[in-house]
């Protein structure tokens, strides 16, 4: 009953920016944490970014100092601000988030990803 939807991906050049957004829909749910995870092509899936609730955040280390991941509650919304973009960020970036739906246990809830590619 959760639905993630990503957008704002794209093609952009070295040291360019990109603005990722994420809003969860459904009935009955709430969410926990949310984030960022990406994976690309023969890596395994990791994470990027997370946010509680209540803002507390963690990044990777490979991108701190240039990521910012932020949300926006009353839209249930979670969004990844990319800034000096590399190459080596070209990924299929996930959004995430830890959700209860109608009183069941929290789990994890996956979109369907959108594309971010860095090249010259």
């Amino acid at each position: 009953q959760v639905q993630l939807v990503e957008s704002g991906g794209g093609s952009v050049q070295p040291g360019g920016s990109l603005r990722l957004s994420c809003a969860a829909s459904g009935s009955s749910f709430i969410i926990s944490a949310m984030g960022w995870y990406r994976q690309a092509p023969g890596k395994e899936r990791e994470l990027v970014a997370r946010i509680t609730r209540v803002g507390f955040t963690n990044y990777a280390d490979s991108v701190k100092g240039r990521f910012a991941i932020s949300r926006d509650n009353a839209k249930n919304s979670v969004y990844l601000q990319m800034n000096s973009l590399k190459p080596e960020d070209t990924a299929v970036y996930y959004c995430h988030a830890v959700a209860a739906v109608a009183g069941r246990q929290f789990d994890d809830h996956w979109g369907q990803g959108t594309q971010v590619t860095v090249s010259s």
